[in-house]
């Protein structure tokens, strides 16, 4: 939210959840579940089968980064569904207003998905040990967003001096894919950035780096906002 603070004045809505992704991931389905976590059985409406609950990440994760099993105990799914009608439901109410109210007025929106990740791919990771790239956008492999964004988004990226990779690892989540239909006029693009940027992984505090990604955050912010309103409307 620090790195994107300057969206509100560029004239775009910043919506930044207020509960950490390990507790409920709004980047799942609702009830993406591993039943092996739970001391029960679940409802039949639960996806019990995604490749993010087989990961140990589903709406309510099971492991840590690292591989680490996070509870010593069975949980009940009673206190898992509060958790996820909480706050997973407000949050994309919230975020579904904000679409909606967006589309209404310029017949188009494009939603930022914002991301960070480890600066070197995570025993959980399809890339262990792999450092990895200063950005990486996701665009669901080129069915949430235009080509002409994306490929507006990476140039700049890589003109500020950034390596950009896109889809891999990393091709975009539940958001991108729910809310991303171009042929609609609605766009969806997640943004990674590499942590070593503009943090102490280890310390998990910000160094140096911060203000320079910021600054060319809101760099890239204008020029979406300048340059992107044609590419949304497929002029």
């Amino acid at each position: 939210d620090q790195i994107y603070a300057a969206a509100p004045a560029i004239g775009a809505p910043l919506l930044r959840a207020h509960f950490p992704r390990v507790y409920v991931d709004p980047n799942r389905e609702p009830f993406e579940l591993d039943p092996r976590m739970f001391d029960g059985p679940l409802p039949d409406y639960v996806n019990r089968h995604s490749p993010r609950v087989a990961a140990g990440l589903g709406t309510i994760a099971k492991v840590v980064a690292t591989g680490e099993i996070i509870y010593a105990q069975k949980l009940r799914f009673a206190a898992a569904k509060q958790r996820i009608e909480a706050h997973y439901f407000p949050y994309h109410h919230a975020l579904v207003d904000l679409l909606d109210q967006t589309f209404q007025r310029f017949d188009c929106y494009l939603l930022i998905d914002c991301h960070s990740m480890p600066s070197v791919g995570g025993p959980m990771d399809a890339d262990p040990g792999t450092p990895r790239v200063d950005f990486v956008l996701g665009d669901c492999y080129g069915t949430s967003c235009s080509p002409a964004v994306i490929n507006l988004v990476q140039a700049t990226l890589r003109d500020l001096g950034y390596s950009v990779h896109r889809n891999v690892p990393y091709a975009g989540g539940f958001t991108t894919r729910n809310y991303g239909r171009p042929d609609e006029r609605k766009h969806a693009l997640q943004i990674e950035i590499n942590r070593g940027l503009y943090m102490d992984e280890h310390h998990i505090a910000p160094t140096a780096g911060l203000q320079r990604v910021s600054q060319d955050l809101t760099r890239l912010m204008t020029v979406l906002e300048t340059a992107g309103r044609p590419m949304l409307l497929g002029r």
